[in-house]
């Protein structure tokens, strides 16, 4: 019995990786109890072929073959861009590396 591939939408939270990003899904589910909704949120590995996913951009992912143990979704589409977000850890990175650069600066006039 073969079924339909299980889609999920959700937000890049990591890109570090060659290939992979961690995407988090969240969703609300009722409270059996209290009916109050909550939400629930899972983090899925998904492969990028061509790196294009960065922070912040919501993906569609779709259900795949096992691709390495922790791997078992793609990156099907970029549904759209976080231009703020991103904006916002690039700026960060410069200045880690800045920060980086200064601390190596002190030492070779030493």
């Amino acid at each position: 019995m073969t079924g339909r591939r299980k889609l999920r939408e959700g937000i890049v939270v990591s890109n570090k990786m060659e290939k992979t990003v961690v995407v988090v899904v969240e969703r609300l589910v009722r409270h059996e109890r209290y009916h109050r909704r909550l939400r629930r949120r899972v983090r899925y590995k998904a492969h990028d072929e061509q790196n294009k996913c960065r922070v912040g951009d919501r993906v569609r992912l779709i259900e795949t073959r096992p691709l390495s143990r922790d791997k078992r979704w793609a990156v099907q589409a970029i549904l759209s861009r976080s231009e703020a977000l991103a904006d916002v850890i690039a700026t960060a990175e410069a200045e880690k590396v800045a920060a980086a650069k200064a601390a190596e600066t002190p030492e070779a006039s030493a």
